[in-house]
């Protein structure tokens, strides 16, 4: 029986044993955590893109949004196509220069809400309906692209359910003082 208890074969058999759940454990969180991160760095720039697009446009289109949200949805690749994109033209309001901006026009994808036309956006502060200061001069424009997506992770180990990552960016018009809407 002493010998039985001096006896250390299998000793490194049980300490994985110990071990192993961890480490399974760190490797599935690892890939879920570069993979959330990936996503993350999909959807900025899939604001930054959208926004960028709108902006170098004089007026936009139905057919035109459509092809902005298109290559948003390419962008996105491999993930699912869940995100949801609000493209808003913003115009310093001549009532409160300055302070407040209007919403000039707003389009979204299916699964999204587009903004009323004439919703006030306060210039500085935080929250969804502000402007950082400096980004708006006076009687100018700003396109607004706000992007939402719920990633959920391919493996479920670490994160078991979806994580909802959102942003925000803001796009000074390039060949205009403001971006048109044209219904056709």
């Amino acid at each position: 029986m002493l010998k039985l208890f001096r006896s250390r074969r299998g000793g490194a058999a049980v300490e994985f044993a110990f071990i192993a759940p961890i480490l399974v454990l760190v490797f599935f969180g690892l890939i879920e955590l570069s993979e959330g991160m990936n996503a993350r760095q999909r959807m900025e720039t899939v604001a930054a893109t959208s926004a960028d697009l709108v902006a170098q446009s004089t007026t936009m289109t139905p057919t035109a949004i459509s092809n902005v949200f298109a290559a948003a949805n390419a962008i996105m690749y491999p993930y699912p196509t869940n995100v949801k994109i609000v493209l808003t033209s913003i115009q310093d309001d001549p009532a409160n220069s300055l302070t407040k901006g209007k919403v000039v026009w707003s389009q979204a994808t299916a699964n999204a809400t587009a903004r009323s036309a004439g919703q006030l956006f306060t210039i500085g502060g935080t929250g969804a309906n502000t402007i950082p200061v400096g980004v708006i001069t006076a009687g100018g424009s700003v396109i607004l692209a706000e992007v939402t997506y719920s990633f959920t992770p391919v493996t479920h180990y670490v994160i078991g359910g979806s994580v909802n990552m959102s942003t925000r960016f803001f796009s000074r018009p390039r060949r205009a003082v403001q971006v048109a809407w044209s219904n056709s």
